[in-house]
């Protein structure tokens, strides 16, 4: 996710309830018309949900602390995860490691959403190379 974020809606789920995209801690646009919503957001955690559109694609970066996991929901992701490329499907995940070059791109003709956790949270902590 691109440093320009925007959030666009905060609110607070239902406690002990179920979180979605209608009920999430906030939702917020990232890059070129993405999307994403916040269902996790403490310092030792975050989950979010994120959607990208056709041929989109974040910048190449880095975090020092937070590893991340990403599972596909729906669409086609390519990753470049320290110079090599993996696809990956709908219900297929991959772990990055902290330290490790990497970017997300959608480059099919339809839209892809993943969840995202980062352990600890990757606020505050993502680089440029």
């Amino acid at each position: 996710m691109d440093n320009d974020q925007t959030i666009k809606e905060t609110k607070t789920p239902l406690f002990g309830g179920a979180v979605s995209k209608s009920n999430c801690l906030n939702q917020y646009s990232w890059g070129d018309d993405c999307y994403g919503w916040t269902f996790v957001d403490t310092d030792a955690l975050s989950i979010k949900q994120e959607l990208m559109p056709p041929d989109t694609r974040e910048k190449l970066h880095y975090h020092k602390v937070a590893n991340q996991f990403f599972f596909i929901l729906t669409g086609k992701a390519t990753f470049i995860i320290d110079g090599v490329e993996h696809v990956l499907k709908p219900n297929e995940g991959i772990e990055i490691n902290a330290g490790q070059k990497h970017l997300i791109s959608n480059k099919n003709n339809t839209d892809l959403e993943f969840i995202l956790y980062s352990q600890p949270s990757a606020k505050n902590d993502r680089h440029n190379s």
